[in-house]
């Protein structure tokens, strides 16, 4: 019977960091198999791949065995959902068309089970971050991404390569979880809670698994972790949501 909805983010196929990423994508659909038997629905939340680019007749080379579980869980009518994060933000319809999963480039606000989600990939969220945040809208606007177009995909994708591994290198926190008054995340969200009263908080983004209670004592932050380095993954069975670990036993939730 399918009652659980999961939810799984940063998957950054592309790279290679503890194991490579055709190990750690054959891993996802050991995952995505086991899970396939009581999914009531799957959201992907966001740098599923390390660089996506979509031109009009040409996807990124690899990744078959993913997108190939990707279709067969759909032709098993398991809803699929897509946020775009700051490492894909250029997927376009390509999963729409050929799988019909839609995407989602804005956080949204789902009811599930009686429950209120505010899901999202979390990039450009919070204070602070300015210099991102003007780069995502040069990388949003549909001029730049026009001319990105015009480059050749040998040499388009090379450069965004170039570029994903620099910003993943410039990102020194990634590692520590830094106190309510310093995560970007969590000031967001005790913000957004005098706007949207919902249960749960579902990010990825920061690549730590955090379940974090919130300001009103009850809302929870979630940040999903990443499977770079944890194969972490959150589970919602229609009274608890919680992370969980596939494939690694060692793996811990960072509570507050």
């Amino acid at each position: 019977m399918r009652q659980k909805t999961y939810f799984a983010s940063d998957f950054h196929l592309g790279i290679d960091v503890r194991y490579s990423s055709r190990e750690r994508e054959q891993q996802i659909v050991r995952w995505l198999d086991q899970i396939k038997v009581d999914a009531a629905a799957l959201y992907l939340v966001g740098d599923v791949f390390d660089f996506w680019f979509e031109y009009k007749t040409v996807i990124p080379k690899g990744y078959v065995r993913l997108l190939g579980k990707l279709a067969e869980l759909r032709d098993a009518d398991i809803p699929i959902y897509y946020f775009t994060g700051n490492h894909d933000m250029w997927m376009f319809r390509y999963l729409e068309d050929e799988m019909d999963i839609p995407i989602y480039r804005e956080p949204i606000i789902r009811k599930i089970e009686g429950k209120t989600f505010f899901i999202g990939h979390g990039d450009g969220l919070g204070p602070g971050d300015h210099g991102y945040k003007f780069i995502k809208k040069i990388f949003n606007n549909r001029i730049c991404q026009w001319l990105f177009h015009r480059l050749h995909p040998n040499f388009g994708i090379g450069l965004a390569n170039f570029w994903s591994q620099r910003s993943r290198a410039s990102n020194h926190d990634e590692s520590q979880f830094l106190g309510a008054e310093k995560e970007w995340l969590v000031q967001f969200c005790n913000d957004e809670l005098d706007r949207t009263n919902a249960d749960y908080f579902i990010f990825g983004h920061r690549h730590l698994p955090i379940d974090y209670t919130l300001k009103n004592g009850t809302s929870r932050y979630i940040n999903l972790g990443d499977w770079m380095n944890y194969n972490s993954y959150g589970v919602f069975d229609g009274q608890t949501m919680r992370i969980e670990f596939f494939e690694n036993v060692d793996g811990t939730v960072i509570e507050g």
